[in-house]
């Protein structure tokens, strides 16, 4: 069964006549084979980060602490139901347009972008984080209670939830958030059974708008980036540099790979930013084409397992909000890699549980709390 879009989420259930007993993993609200991929990623992750911060044992330390952050969250909201989750979406959605507000208004300026807000009791926090999870929640609530596939009406207002916050992400500015929390959106949307007439007058329709935000929209760094893709030669020692040394350590480590802290790019800091968002070049100089290959086999086995859980809901709110967070966490996947390769632009994407930092980590593994939740309350 595929995610066509004949099929994606019929208000159909299903209904097997006959009552399974609960295993212990389902009592406790945890999905084995979920919890033993990311715990794998995660080892995976401290390994190479390791290599990559050239033997920064705090650094290791820190983002242990936040794995354990994290696991600890996803612990948490898989024992929330639900049904509790649908009921508190609206509120969770607003508090969070509110929280992009307030940055625009009293927002911390750090690097140039403005994107952090300090509240009492939590700290500095980065809103837009929260919206990861929001966004793809909102729009589930709302196409859940109206027919599918969805009215001309239905997908407008959709796409209304969805720019709001995608703007005022964008003018942070964040353009790599505000595009992920886009597709998160827009997942919801496509799986509810958007017909393909709209799709492709969708992608006709966004010739123009490209052009737009590319003159009117787009700050001059990010240009530079979209140009820096198509010829990072013609500025080899400025907006080249990133993607030239990232080519240079994915390309040196060859099949096999140079072997683990042997990796000159990294090691001798000629690959920037080696234990974030370019922590696979790091990764595939050290480990090659096949330690590659195997980090690609264990994300994909974890996208089955995801979208195995989205398409055996019984309900039509946890199959798109299920199928959303499945599919998001695709393109976090995809976006890096394809930054990293070349083939796509830098846009400050990390490498989900495997580069440095603890926001981007917690937020990813809340979402595979929300899995588990959907899975393992199905049968109560």
């Amino acid at each position: 069964m595929s995610f066509n879009p004949q099929y994606r989420f019929s208000r159909q259930s299903h209904h097997f006549g006959q009552r399974h007993e609960r295993t212990l993993w389902q009592h406790i609200h945890i999905d084995p084979w979920l919890t033993i991929l990311l715990l794998l990623i995660c080892c995976i992750g401290l390994t190479i980060l390791y290599s990559a911060s050239t033997q920064d044992v705090g650094m290791v330390l820190r983002q242990a602490v936040s794995y354990g952050v994290a696991f600890t969250v996803m612990f948490i909201m898989a024992q929330v139901p639900p049904s509790l989750y649908r009921t508190l979406t609206p509120v969770f959605y607003v508090m969070g347009l509110i929280l992009l507000v307030l940055v625009e208004i009293i927002g911390e300026v750090r690097m140039g972008a403005q994107r952090w807000i300090n509240l009492p009791g939590f700290g500095s926090v980065q809103p837009s984080e929260f919206m990861k999870l929001g966004m793809p929640m909102m729009c589930a609530w709302f196409l859940s209670k109206r027919d599918l596939p969805p009215s001309f009406s239905s997908i407008l207002i959709t796409l209304g939830i969805i720019i709001v916050p995608v703007i005022l992400i964008a003018k942070e500015p964040d353009l790599g958030t505000s595009l992920l929390v886009a597709a998160s959106g827009l997942f919801v949307l496509f799986l509810a059974g958007l017909s393909w007439r709209l799709i492709s007058a969708a992608a006709i329709l966004a010739v123009p708008l490209i052009a737009i935000a590319w003159n009117f929209l787009l700050h001059d760094y990010q240009r530079t980036r979209v140009l820096t893709l198509l010829n990072p030669e013609a500025d080899v020692q400025g907006a080249g540099w990133n993607i030239i040394q990232s080519k240079t350590a994915i390309g040196s480590g060859g099949l096999s790979g140079k072997g683990y802290l042997e990796g000159t790019q990294s090691q001798l800091h000629f690959l920037p930013e080696g234990h974030t968002d370019f922590i696979i070049a790091a990764f595939s100089e050290e480990f090659g084409l096949f330690g590659v290959i195997l980090l690609m086999l264990i994300y994909a086995c974890l996208l089955i397992r995801a979208l195995y859980i989205a398409l055996t809901q019984p309900d039509i709110y946890s199959r798109l909000l299920a199928g959303a967070i499945a599919m998001s966490f695709f393109v976090y996947v995809f976006v890096n890699v394809g930054m990293v390769g070349g083939i796509l632009p830098v846009v400050g994407v990390p490498l989900p549980f495997v580069s440095y930092g603890g926001t981007a980590i917690v937020t990813l593994m809340g979402g595979f709390g929300l899995l588990m939740s959907i899975h393992t309350h199905k049968s109560e």
